[in-house]
């Protein structure tokens, strides 16, 4: 029954988007938002038991410890996207049928995300990953131009030509089973696939991890096959881009988390930390310096994503404690990212563009969304009092305890590099001369109150990590075999 709060309502909200007047459907979807988290919030007092949560005999659903962190996190930022999306304030400019057509496909997103972190079978999972690739390039133009048709070509053929190398690593490992153990009803279920991995001939399985993590890795936008991202993210609408930078790239990620298990199992552990960590750190490298180089806050938010899921790579690769911090901070990303880009979305809206040369004096002409943009920007570059603070330190920590000085060190380094630019780029969108024929004011500030629920959870998370929380994380961790 958990499984149909999760799911269902996301599917629902799709057909009022279609079915029902634009205001109607905007406050049905913003209600039947809040079932999946509630949803999530059941599963996680669930998964601190350390009981999963099957449904139905066969386990085709499956909702553990790091599923749970995954679902909570989507359901939070499709919360968050409802409120925010098209056709919430008076100066978005959208009309009707894009309105429409984005809570549909939004929703769709929700759904197809969700399926990905709670179905057990690998190969399903395959397919709804590939799902939110079809979802998410039809939003991407819903301001039909050049550039936004183009970015979205970009992503369905990039993300496409990734998705099938990761459906040869699934094959490769399934018929590397079969070959074993004989056809099974249940060999595609992750669990069989754990349970009988020590069996596994490890130069397969070594091969197959190749082929998933570059394939999967396409998707979470690790480099070099992150190329796609910038320009979707630069030509989508914002709220998209806070469902792609704040849930997509972390679904993908789950799936490389998922098979990393499997190849851990099969003694091969020392093989896929040496990729994540080499695939991690060439990450935090290019989205650095490509932070510096920008010119566009919607790039710039991009190239931030990239940095971080560079960073949970990274974490992926250093044991338990790595492992420990990687998930909260995915946790922290999610919230902060998602808050920024919904409000990188008014700053575009009341500017007419995200050219950092052509947006200054933003504290002047939009203060509260000024100090909620900042606040997300700050979270972002890691300063406390907020949580990715924490989850940085505890990376950085993790790797020094793990034997890897050198490339912490280096990280370290490339995170402050990226620090100066971001802040920098941050202090002349908010100070200076408002621009030329910029209005001043927040005709619909009462729109920004949902802002202070992600930013007061970021504060918590900076200040003091909740038993409940930390005991998930604790539970997630237990699932990589910890």
């Amino acid at each position: 029954m958990i499984f149909l709060w999760l799911l269902s309502p996301p599917l629902a909200a799709a057909l009022a988007g279609l079915a029902l007047p634009v205001r109607p459907a905007r406050l049905v979807n913003v209600v039947l938002a809040l079932v999946p988290a509630g949803a999530a919030v059941v599963l996680w007092q669930r998964a601190l038991a350390g009981v999963p949560t099957v449904w139905p005999a066969g386990a085709f659903l499956r909702a553990d410890a790091l599923s749970t962190i995954l679902a909570l996190c989507i359901a939070f930022v499709g919360a968050l996207v409802a409120w925010f999306g098209p056709g919430a304030g008076r100066e978005d400019g959208y009309q009707p049928a894009q309105i429409r057509r984005f809570t549909a496909l939004s929703n769709v997103f929700t759904f197809t995300m969700l399926g990905a972190v709670v179905v057990n079978n690998v190969g399903v999972m395959w397919v709804a990953i590939e799902a939110t690739t079809i979802v998410s390039a039809l939003l991407i133009p819903l301001v039909m131009s050049k550039a936004s048709v183009e970015a979205s070509w970009k992503y369905i053929v990039i993300c496409s030509v990734g998705i099938a190398l990761a459906f040869v690593g699934t094959v490769l490992a399934y018929f590397d089973f079969v070959n074993l153990a004989g056809p099974l009803g249940g060999a595609l279920n992750w669990t069989v696939l754990l349970a009988a991995a020590p069996r596994l001939h490890a130069d397969v399985i070594r091969l197959a991890f190749v082929f998933l993590l570059i394939g999967y890795g396409t998707k979470a936008g690790l480099s070099p096959m992150h190329t796609w991202l910038p320009d979707a993210h630069a030509e989508a609408p914002a709220p998209l881009s806070a469902m792609m930078s704040g849930t997509l790239l972390a679904v993908a990620l789950y799936a490389i988390a998922r098979w990393k298990m499997v190849v851990d199992a099969a003694g091969q552990e020392a093989f896929a930390n040496g990729l994540l960590l080499t695939i991690g750190l060439l990450t935090v490298a290019i989205a650095t310096f490509s932070l510096v180089l920008q010119r566009s806050f919607k790039r710039m938010l991009a190239y931030s994503s990239i940095e971080h899921t560079g960073l949970t790579c990274l974490g992926l690769a250093l044991g338990p404690l790595g492992i420990f911090a990687a998930l909260l901070h995915l946790v922290n990303h999610s919230v902060a990212k998602s808050t920024a880009f919904v409000l990188a979305g008014r700053v575009q809206h009341r500017y007419h563009t995200t050219e950092f040369t052509r947006v200054t004096g933003l504290l002047a002409t939009m203060p509260q969304t000024a100090a909620a943009f900042a606040a997300g920007l700050v979270a972002l570059l890691g300063l406390p009092p907020f949580g990715l603070f924490v989850s940085e330190l505890a990376l950085f920590r993790a790797g020094f305890a793990t034997g890897h000085p050198w490339a912490t060190g280096v990280v370290l380094t490339l995170v402050v590099i990226a620090f100066v630019s971001i802040l920098g780029h941050l202090a002349g969108m908010l100070y200076g001369p408002p621009s030329e024929g910029v209005s001043h004011g927040e005709p619909d500030r009462w729109m920004l109150l949902p802002v202070l629920i992600p930013v007061a959870i970021l504060l918590v998370l900076g200040l003091s990590l909740p038993s409940s929380l930390s005991g998930l994380l604790a539970r997630g961790v237990e699932v990589f075999g910890r």
